[in-house]
């Protein structure tokens, strides 16, 4: 075979594995939302995540990949399945970094309120962000700004302002998306000062970054605030994606938490992170909805079909897939 026929072939057997990765991907979040949907609004935040746990394992299990959970459940002394380190896929395959939330809202699902979502991403190894499962302090928006337009050792005023100023509005036509948490009290008094105005969420800090890439859909400008790590990298991997800024900086308070990070090669408790920190590469990310939200709808039972809706994206194509697939083998999805 010639030079040119074999890398032509190699291009081709790279751009098939992409295609095989892109349906796999989305596979796996549609089988752990089924399993979490199953318990939806039942009152049970454990159970719910539990079921899309093991649901996700075991469609990990068959990913042809040699993968290593980067993101997932917690350390490996705190959680027997997703614990950071751990090795998932055939093993046959390309080496990839997965970041994985099997369940994005536990209470969300439980009480069966909007935005509940399974998410995970595929990247190239060395390509995502190792972090303890620590608290993240976030500023995100979406694409189409001037580099470096909003930043966390900014006032929240001197980010709105900014925002506010190239959006070419006033700060009163900004809405930022903030956790609902007692931290936030003070966020949220600054940021009203602004005469800015607040989308409080109960959960769903992956949702609310990415709500940020089509304000005049969402009715979201800027997320704000502190949540999840890993939720924080799953963000990044979509922003990456579909365009977007975001700076992100761990919340490392003690020193239990600054040695965790420091055993996964976080050296700079302070470091203020970019897109680019947080994700280098290639990335797919995938995200099924378990109930109905503005990002996503949720699960249908029906009699004899389960739809599910999933979002696909890859960073080097720039491609957003929508997929509504209507599943009718149901014993596919027994538990």
């Amino acid at each position: 075979m010639s030079s040119a026929r074999a890398k032509a072939h190699k291009l081709d057997e790279s751009a098939a594995l992409d295609r095989i990765l892109t349906l796999e991907i989305a596979r796996t979040t549609e089988r752990t939302a089924v399993a979490a949907a199953r318990l939806r609004g039942r009152g049970d935040e454990i159970a719910a995540d539990r079921a899309a746990v093991e649901a996700m394992c075991a469609e990990l299990s068959r990913l042809p990949v040699d993968g290593t959970v980067v993101i997932g459940e917690g350390e490996r002394d705190e959680v027997a399945e997703l614990w950071i380190g751990e090795k998932v896929g055939t093993g046959r395959g390309p080496a990839v970094d997965i970041a994985v939330l099997p369940l994005e809202g536990t209470t969300i699902c439980a009480k069966n309120l909007p935005n509940s979502i399974a998410v995970m991403a595929i990247a190239e190894a060395g390509g995502l962000l190792k972090t303890p499962d620590v608290y993240m302090d976030k500023i995100a928006i979406g694409p189409g700004y001037p580099a470096g337009l909003v930043g966390l050792d900014r006032t929240p005023a001197e980010n709105l302002t900014a925002l506010a100023a190239a959006k070419g509005c006033s700060v009163a036509e900004i809405t930022a998306c903030v956790l609902d948490r007692p931290r936030h009290a003070r966020l949220i008094e600054e940021v009203r000062a602004t005469g800015a105005s607040i989308r409080l969420i109960g959960d769903g800090d992956v949702t609310g970054v990415i709500h940020t890439t089509e304000p005049e859909e969402t009715g979201i400008d800027i997320y704000m605030g502190i949540g999840g790590a890993p939720e924080g990298v799953l963000a990044a991997a979509a922003l990456t994606c579909i365009g977007g800024q975001m700076e992100a900086r761990l919340m490392l308070d003690r020193a239990e938490k600054v040695e965790r990070a420091r055993a996964l090669g976080i050296t700079d408790p302070r470091k203020i992170y970019g897109l680019d920190d947080m994700v280098k590469g290639d990335v797919l990310f995938a995200a099924t909805g378990v109930s109905d939200g503005s990002f996503l709808q949720g699960v249908k039972f029906g009699r004899n079909q389960i739809t599910t809706h999933t979002v696909v994206m890859r960073s080097s194509t720039g491609t957003v897939r929508w997929i509504r697939a209507r599943h009718t083998h149901l014993d596919k999805f027994e538990a």
